[in-house]
C-alpha cells in the first residue's frame, strides 16, 4: 500500500478530503503537536479538531505499521521460496493485521508441534494423501504400512497414520480462510459465560456467578468487572459456542470427496484441529477483542470525565483553609491565600479519641479571623462528614462578623501528590499530610494548575482504572491534560514546572529551563524573552508561545491566544478600522465590516491570512485574556450541613456531578455518600450514553426517589416534575 493508497483509505474511513489528510501528516511529521496544529493551523487542515488530528495520526500509525509488517512477511516467505503471485496479492490488498498475520501463519517459523515432528518422520506425502482425497478404494492403513520406519520411530501404521492427521489438522489450522470463517461465527455467535464459587455474605461478584451474554453484546463495564473477578480467582470464564456447527462449516470447507478412503481419518483431522488449535486461538482473541473494547470505551470516559473536572472554574480572589479530616491523627489545616501561597497550618483534634471540639473550632475562628478567610475546603475522606459538621457550626456563629461558606472537595490523589517530588520541591519544610491538605485547597482555587501535579489514574473520575491497559490509559490522559492545559492557556509568570510541561512544544526539561530563568532574571516582560531560556529554540518557541499568556507585560497582545506570527496581521486590522481600545476591537470590527462595503476576501488577501485566522483575532481582540473557564457555572458553596436522616423521598435538591459512569452518574447532594441517577432517571426519553446528558462538574437538580439508610445507599432523579 502506497503512502498515497493510505491517505485515501483514510479519507474514506473519516469522511474528509485527502487533501487534508495529507496536510495534517505532513505537519505531524514535521513535529507540530495536535494542539498547534488544531489551534493554529486550521487554514492547512481544513479546521480539524484535536480529536480529528489525533485519528488521523493513530490511523496512519497503524497503517505505516501494517505496511512495515507486510514487508517484512512478503521478504520471509519470499525467502522460503514459497511466495507466489496470489498470496502475494492477497498480503498485498489486506488493509488489517489479522488478515496479514493469518495469511502468514502457514509460514510462520514455529517451535516443534505434533506436525512438525511428523513431518521429521517423513510423514508429509501421506497427509497430502488425506488432503487431496483422490483415492476411493484399498485399505487406508495398507498405504499407512508403507511409511513404518524404525529408525525415524514410526512402528506401525497407526502410528503413521496418526503423525499424517497431525500435520492436516495443522495444515487446516494455518488456513486463512478456515480462521477468518471460524473467527466470523465464534464472535457473531460465541456467548461469554463465567461461573463463581459462592460464599456466604454478599460479593461485588455475585452477578457473575451464573452469568452468560453473547460476546458481542455486553456492555463495556459487565467485560471490565468479569476480567477483574477472574483475575482475583472469584470467577471462571469461557467462550461458549455450538462446537459441532464450527466443526460442520470447517468439513464444507475441506472435503470435498466424502468417498475417499481416508474420510474418517480427514474429519478426525478437522475436530482435531478445531478443538486443539483452533478454538483455544479465536477464544483468546475474542476476549482479547472484548477487552481491547471494555479498555478503549472506559478509558473514553474516564477522559471525558478527567477533562471536565479540570476543565472547573477557578475561585478567584479568596482566601481558603483547607481541612483535610482525620480521626486519630487529627485533621489537618492549611491557609492559602489569593495566590495559592501558604500561609500557616496546624493540626486540630476535634474527633475521637481526642474530642477537642470546642478547641478545634476556637482555632478555626482564630484562622478565619487573622487571614479574612473566604470559603473552608473539607476533603471528603474518612472523618469528612464529622468535620462538616464542626465547620457549619463555625459559620453559624461566625455569620453576624464573617462572611464564611464551605465546601467538600474530593481528596483523590492528593496523598499521591503529598508524597512526591513535585510537592517536597515545593513545601520542603512541611510533612506530607500538610501538603496534601494544600492540595485540596488549591484544587479549589484553580483545579487545572494543581491537578495536573497528580498522575492522572490517581484523581479518581474513572471506571476500573487500574484494571485498563495502563499503557492506553496513560496516553489518553496525557493528551486530556495537554489539550485541557493549552486550551485554557497559561500565565508563564506564575506556572508550575508541572503545568508548563503540557504546553505545546515544552518538554519537563525546558519548563524547568523556564522557572528557572524566572527565578534569575524575574518576570517575562513578553512573549520574545522566552527565546532567551536554555533549550527554547525556534521550534519549541513556535509550538509554545501562542498557549503562554504574560497579563501585565510590554505587548498586549502577549495575553491573547493569538500567535506571535499573527501580530503583524493583527497591527494592521487594528490601523485599518481605526481600533483605538483594543478591548473593543472585535466587536467594533465585526460591527464595521457589516455596515461597510469591505469584501471580506480582498481584506484577507491584503491581511495575508485565512478566514479562521481573521476571526480568531477578532475573538482574542474582544476578550482578551479571557479564561474559558470563567463563564463555567461556579461549584455550590455551603453554609449548613445535610445528613442522611434530613433526606425524605420526593424531597428537590441541587447536587454537583462528581462522576459519569457507564449505568448513570454519581452526584454530590451534600450527605455523606454521593447519591446515583441511573442512566434510566436522566431524562423522559432513552439515554444511550450519560455523557450526552451530563458531564463531571455540573450542577443538576435532582429529585430523592429511594433511600438505603443502612448501606448509605441515595437513589436520585433528575426528571424532577414527576
Amino acid at each position: 500500500m502506497t503512502e498515497l493508497d493510505m491517505l485515501n483509505l483514510l479519507a474514506s474511513e473519516l469522511n474528509l478530503k485527502t487533501i487534508q489528510i495529507k496536510n495534517t501528516i505532513d505537519l505531524l511529521d514535521a513535529g507540530n503537536t495536535v494542539p498547534f496544529i488544531s489551534r493554529y493551523r486550521k487554514e492547512v487542515t481544513g479546521s480539524l479538531d484535536e480529536n480529528q488530528i489525533r485519528s488521523i495520526d493513530e490511523r496512519m500509525n497503524y497503517l505505516r505499521t501494517l505496511e512495515n509488517r507486510k514487508q517484512t512477511i512478503l521478504k520471509s516467505i519470499e525467502e522460503q521460496g514459497k511466495l507466489t503471485p496470489e498470496l502475494k496479492e492477497k498480503i498485498e490488498k489486506a488493509i488489517k493485521l489479522q488478515e496479514v498475520e493469518d495469511l502468514y501463519l502457514p509460514y510462520k517459523p514455529k517451535k516443534r508441534t505434533r506436525a512438525t515432528v511428523a513431518k521429521e518422520k517423513g510423514l508429509e506425502p501421506l497427509a497430502e494423501m488425506i488432503l487431496k482425497q483422490e483415492i476411493t478404494e484399498g485399505n487406508p492403513l495398507q498405504i499407512a504400512a508403507e511409511y513404518i520406519n524404525e529408525e525415524k520411530q514410526v512402528n506401525s501404521a497407526e502410528e503413521a497414520m496418526q503423525g499424517a492427521v497431525d500435520i492436516v489438522a495443522e495444515v487446516i489450522s494455518d488456513d486463512a480462510e478456515v480462521r477468518k470463517a471460524i473467527r466470523e461465527l465464534t464472535f457473531k455467535n460465541g456467548l461469554l459465560q463465567s461461573e463463581g464459587k459462592k460464599v456466604e455474605g454478599r460479593t461485588e461478584y455475585e452477578t457473575y456467578y451464573e452469568f452468560s451474554e453473547p460476546a458481542m453484546k455486553i456492555p463495556p463495564h459487565r467485560i471490565l468487572a468479569i476480567n477483574r473477578g477472574e483475575k482475583e480467582g472469584a470467577l471462571k470464564v469461557s467462550v461458549i459456542v455450538e462446537t459441532e456447527k464450527l466443526i460442520e462449516s470447517i468439513k464444507k470447507m475441506y472435503i470435498s470427496n466424502p468417498r475417499n478412503i481416508f474420510i474418517t481419518y480427514l474429519e478426525h483431522a478437522i475436530g482435531d484441529s478445531y478443538t486443539r488449535l483452533i478454538a483455544p486461538s479465536i477464544e483468546r482473541e475474542l476476549r482479547t477483542a472484548l477487552s481491547e473494547k471494555a479498555d478503549e470505551h472506559a478509558i473514553g470516559i474516564f477522559a471525558v470525565n478527567l477533562k471536565n473536572l479540570l476543565l472547573q472554574p477557578p475561585i478567584r480572589d479568596k482566601v481558603i483553609i483547607g481541612v483535610d479530616p482525620g480521626y486519630r491523627t487529627g485533621c489537618k489545616v492549611a491557609v492559602i491565600d489569593e495566590t495559592g501561597k501558604y500561609l500557616e497550618g496546624i493540626t486540630i483534634y476535634p474527633h475521637a479519641p481526642q474530642n477537642k471540639y470546642m478547641e478545634a473550632k476556637s482555632i478555626l475562628r482564630s484562622l478565619a479571623h487573622k487571614f479574612e478567610a473566604n470559603i473552608i475546603a473539607i476533603g471528603n475522606g474518612t472523618a469528612s462528614r464529622e468535620t462538616e459538621q464542626l465547620v457549619a457550626e463555625l459559620i453559624t456563629e461566625m455569620k453576624d462578623d464573617r462572611n464564611l461558606e464551605y465546601i467538600i472537595v474530593s481528596e483523590a490523589g492528593a496523598s499521591v501528590y503529598s508524597a512526591s517530588k513535585v510537592a517536597q520541591d515545593e513545601f520542603p519544610e512541611l510533612e506530607a499530610a500538610m501538603r496534601g491538605n494544600i492540595s485540596i485547597a488549591r484544587r479549589l482555587m484553580d483545579p487545572l494548575a494543581e491537578l495536573v501535579k497528580i498522575d492522572p489514574k490517581s484523581i479518581g473520575v474513572g471506571l476500573y482504572q487500574h484494571d485498563v491497559n495502563q499503557r492506553s490509559l496513560a496516553e489518553s490522559l496525557g493528551h486530556v491534560v495537554e489539550s485541557a492545559v493549552n486550551m485554557v492557556g497559561i500565565n508563564l509568570n506564575t506556572a508550575s514546572t508541572s503545568l508548563l510541561k503540557y504546553v505545546s512544544g515544552l518538554t519537563s526539561r525546558t519548563a524547568e529551563s523556564i522557572v528557572k530563568y524566572r527565578n534569575e532574571h524575574g518576570k517575562f516582560k513578553n512573549r520574545d524573552e522566552l527565546k532567551k531560556v536554555d533549550g527554547i529554540g525556534e521550534i519549541a518557541y513556535q509550538q509554545a508561545a501562542g498557549f503562554l499568556r504574560i497579563p501585565d507585560g510590554d505587548q498586549i497582545l502577549d495575553n491573547t491566544s493569538i500567535h506571535p506570527e499573527s501580530y503583524k496581521a493583527t497591527e494592521k486590522i487594528l490601523k485599518k478600522f481605526e481600533i483605538q481600545d483594543i478591548h473593543q476591537g472585535g466587536s467594533e470590527i465585526k460591527k464595521k465590516i457589516k455596515n461597510s462595503n469591505v469584501e471580506l476576501k480582498a481584506l484577507l488577501d491584503e491581511l495575508g491570512i485565512g478566514e479562521p485566522t481573521f476571526n480568531d483575532i477578532l475573538d482574542n481582540l474582544e476578550k482578551p485574556g479571557l479564561d474559558p473557564r470563567d463563564v463555567l457555572p461556579k461549584p455550590i458553596f455551603k453554609s449548613d450541613v445535610l445528613k442522611m436522616e434530613d433526606l425524605k423521598e420526593g424531597m428537590v435538591l441541587k447536587g454537583t456531578v462528581r462522576n459519569v459512569v457507564d449505568f448513570g452518574a454519581f452526584v454530590d447532594i451534600g450527605v455523606k455518600q454521593d447519591g446515583l441517577v441511573h442512566v434510566s432517571r436522566m431524562a423522559k426519553k432513552f439515554v444511550k450514553n450519560p455523557l450526552e446528558i451530563v458531564s463531571v462538574g455540573d450542577v443538576v437538580e435532582v429529585k430523592v426517589v429511594s433511600l438505603d439508610l443502612e448501606r448509605n445507599r441515595v437513589g436520585l432523579s433528575m426528571i424532577v416534575d414527576e
